[in-house]
């Protein structure tokens, strides 16, 4: 099948920007995913699978609860945040890296205990299919754990840099595409999925001062996705990023509430 060559670019342009920003993103989406991470429970000896795994921070996160005994998976389609990955985890023999996509993903049916992602599930073209596939991989006791955005308004994370570039009419909606939880939940249970949970969590996340904070805003989310594509745009964003920013508080530690769904179920 013939893949969009605009869509090729932009998800290569998304992986570059994001590898270079990969400390401080996980500065701010850390947390998040952590919440997920403790809801599965994991357990010294489990296989887990990562989707959408990026540079790795959540691959060591995992690791450190499974143990050397069990095996973590990541999944990316990015060969330049694998590369970081595998750097990041050379040391662990119980991480295991696959570069492609996570919706054809070829693994074992009831090979894992447990199926991870931290926002890597929305953009899937056909998201049913994607989890029945995960679904077809988890063994009869497995867990599937997931953090996703809720709505662009309710994350002033997104919303204010856009806002104060003046950009919002620009948005790409992709990245939302899980804010709805009757749309989750409705994708799951066709997905063969129970015991599913969905639970609003809010949460003030930084990157660090407004030098890092307003560097990461421009660079990816939804604000960075446009200038990537609009770069005739960012001498004008900028300052008027930073000025909201600043407007904040503290310069030395500039936080923005994320407004995510923390998603669990049972195979």
């Amino acid at each position: 099948m013939n893949q969009n060559p605009g869509k090729i670019t932009s998800r290569a342009l998304s992986a570059e920007a994001w590898a270079e920003a990969c400390e401080l993103i996980d500065l701010q989406l850390s947390p998040l995913g952590l919440i997920a991470i403790e809801r599965l429970a994991l357990e010294h000896g489990d296989v887990v699978l990562d989707i959408g795994c990026g540079a790795g921070q959540t691959l060591l996160q995992l690791a450190e609860r499974v143990g050397s005994e069990g095996q973590v998976i990541g999944v990316d389609i990015a060969p330049q945040l694998l590369e970081i990955a595998r750097r990041r985890s050379a040391t662990l023999g119980s991480v295991k890296l696959i570069q492609g996509d996570a919706h054809s993903l070829d693994l074992p049916t009831a090979s894992v205990d447990a199926i991870f992602s931290r926002f890597g599930v929305m953009t899937f073209g056909d998201p049913t299919s994607a989890f029945s596939n995960f679904h077809r991989m988890l063994r009869p006791s497995g867990s599937l754990g997931f953090t996703c955005w809720r709505s662009l308004q309710e994350n002033t994370l997104d919303y204010l840099p856009l806002s104060a570039a003046g950009l919002e009419g620009m948005v790409n909606e992709e990245p939302f595409s899980f804010a709805d939880p009757d749309h989750i939940r409705a994708v799951l249970q066709t997905a063969g999925f129970s015991n599913i949970s969905i639970q609003a969590h809010d949460e003030a996340v930084s990157s660090g001062d407004l030098d890092a904070m307003t560097w990461v805003l421009l660079k990816v989310g939804p604000l960075g996705r446009i200038l990537r594509e609009n770069p005739m745009l960012r001498d004008a964003a900028e300052p008027r990023v930073r000025q909201a920013l600043g407007a904040l508080g503290d310069p030395s530690r500039v936080s923005l509430r994320a407004a995510v769904w923390i998603v669990t179920a049972k195979a």
